[in-house]
């Protein structure tokens, strides 16, 4: 059996007078790709961000590797954020920098390297990865949605994280390049050994890539379980979910 590498007990936050997560329970297990789906607004992206801890609960804990990290601050912090790689749904690049420079920025800011052979060789390791070899001299502008995702999955990964949080990485793309950011997504779990959180309204990629399903819904995670044990759950909104994503389009007589 995996090993839980974050746990998350009865996580609750508000925003006003608005309870967003009224007690969230969920294991993500190390070395697996944990998918959470829900409806818009469910607060699947404040998930994410208070378990990064850019967002503090205003109850509960999390845990990385048996550590509560909800009441670090600091360095402290910064030391557990190294092993987290996030990836923006807007991918989220520095429009003032080059590729290159966008993937070195963690690699300088958060590992100190400084030697310029080394950062190159890591930035050609990476492009090779996201298979955009040679485009490290291109600024964002000049990429298309699919190619600044592969980007900003690549400065995600530069330090090798333990983790890494991928918030909607399918919107906006064509089912073709959807795909081939699921097979990323699969490449850096299985090759790189590194244990994925995705967030998603992309049912088809859940199911494609997913080891776990995980449903948020009215603050608290309803079901979570294999994707099979998804597609057999009783649970009246999930099954509506599901039904209605695999819907097939009607087409013209």
């Amino acid at each position: 059996m995996a090993e839980i590498i974050v746990k998350v007990e009865d996580l609750v936050k508000s925003f006003r007078d608005v309870k967003v997560l009224t007690g969230v329970n969920l294991d993500i297990e190390e070395g697996k790709i944990t998918t959470i789906i829900g409806k818009s607004g469910t607060g699947k992206s404040v998930l994410l961000k208070n378990i990064i801890g850019i967002m503090k609960p205003d109850s509960g804990k999390i845990f990385f590797k048996d550590k509560e990290i909800t009441s670090l601050t600091g360095h402290e912090l910064l030391e557990i954020r190294k092993n987290i790689g996030y990836l923006f749904q807007d991918a989220a690049l520095f429009d003032f920098m080059s590729v290159e420079e966008n993937i070195e920025f963690p690699l300088v800011e958060q590992l100190c390297i400084k030697d310029r052979k080394k950062l190159k060789e890591r930035v050609e390791e990476l492009l090779e990865l996201i298979e955009l070899p040679g485009i490290g001299k291109k600024y964002p502008s000049e990429l298309s949605g699919g190619m600044r995702k592969r980007v900003g999955l690549a400065r995600a990964i530069a330090v090798e994280p333990k983790i890494v949080l991928f918030d909607e990485p399918t919107t906006g793309l064509d089912p073709i390049l959807a795909e081939n950011i699921d097979e990323l997504i699969m490449k850096v779990n299985r090759e790189l050994n590194m244990t994925c959180i995705v967030i998603s309204h992309d049912i088809a990629s859940t199911f494609r890539r997913a080891d776990k399903i995980a449903f948020l819904y009215e603050g608290a995670m309803q079901f979570t379980g294999k994707p099979d044990e998804a597609l057999r759950s009783e649970h009246t909104v999930l099954k509506k979910f599901i039904s209605n994503s695999f819907r097939p389009l009607e087409t013209e007589q």
